[in-house]
């Protein structure tokens, strides 16, 4: 029964024991990680000879090939353990399963190869993942994940960069850090050196979600998409994306020259206020020229009358 069970189900958790605190977290943590693994409850007796548990009651999770037991001082909480290793040592990572790797806050190491087109190169380095993953699992499995991705558009779009094939790559999942190994890894040695580097923080960091990073990110995205969209279908790509802007083109010209027509229209109607005030003052300048005329030409007709007077009274004389 039990080896039916295993050779169902990749990844099985199974409480053994009697009733305890132990089983009351047990059941909580299945009833909330149910969705994603199996988890079952039975007696000592069902396993087989190679299964030695070093006391009871106890966790146990069976994968790839082997078990190994929640140690409630090493492990932390029930929870936290479950989650860790809800996944195989080794398995085949792609955008949906990196998303799920996110969750357990552990690094993702990948090898990046092409299975389309293996070369030598790409089966080494899915090998050395591997073996890593196995031999090395009490060092690194606390803080590691490791798998392998077909191709590398995904992870490309993911560091806003591109990544050679095959090469290894360790993502942080947790704040979107990428690291990458000085030379190419060609050693079992090289990449255990390459993987300490990384838990032990000599190794350089790319990447991030800082500030700067997001607004690359929504470049880098506005720009993938477009460049998309025209591969796929160009004049597609030139309706969405020509026609808005011949909409937004005609618009700003229209305010432009409607600012410009205006402009004209003002200087215009100044430039007649500005007539109509010179001709103003003309007319008020030749008014007072009037006046100024008539004053000086009022004394000058009185003084001719009196001297046609002066000139007539003789004459008057004479004829009495």
């Amino acid at each position: 029964m039990f080896e039916h069970m295993m050779k169902r189900h990749d990844v099985l958790f199974v409480y053994v024991g009697g009733d305890s605190p132990l089983k009351e977290k047990y059941n909580d943590v299945a009833s909330e990680l149910i969705v994603y693994t199996y988890f079952f409850s039975a007696s000592e007796v069902v396993f087989p000879e190679s299964v030695t548990l070093p006391e009871l009651p106890a966790v146990v999770v069976f994968k790839d090939g082997a078990y190994f037991t929640y140690d409630e001082y090493e492990d932390a909480s029930l929870s936290s353990w479950v989650n860790k290793e809800r996944f195989q040592g080794y398995l085949q990572i792609d955008g949906f399963t990196l998303y799920e790797l996110g969750e357990t806050g552990k690094l993702v190491a990948i090898a990046i190869i092409d299975e389309k087109d293996p070369t030598e190169d790409s089966g080494r380095l899915k090998t050395l993942i591997q073996r890593v993953a196995k031999e090395y699992r009490e060092h690194f499995n606390r803080d590691f994940q490791f798998g392998h991705m077909d191709g590398n558009d995904y992870i490309n779009s993911l560091i806003m960069g591109e990544v050679t094939v095959p090469s290894v790559i360790i993502l942080n999942t947790s704040n979107e850090q990428y690291f990458l190994p000085g030379e190419p890894i060609e050693t079992m040695e090289q990449l255990v050196q390459f993987i300490n580097g990384v838990l032990n923080g000599s190794a350089q960091a790319n990447g991030g979600d800082g500030f700067i990073q997001r607004i690359k990110r929504v470049a880098f995205d506005a720009r993938s998409t477009i460049m998309s969209v025209f591969r796929s279908s160009p004049m597609l790509g030139c309706f969405l994306f020509g026609l808005p802007l011949g909409v937004i083109s005609l618009m700003c010209y229209g305010i432009c020259t409607a600012e410009s027509d205006d402009g004209s229209d003002d200087m215009d109607a100044l430039k007649r206020e500005g007539l109509t005030d010179e001709e103003e003052e003309d007319e008020e300048e030749e008014d007072e020229e009037r006046q100024r005329t008539a004053e000086l030409e009022g004394p000058e007709d009185e003084e001719n009358e009196e001297d046609d007077a002066g000139e007539k009274d003789p004459e008057e004389k004479k004829t009495d």
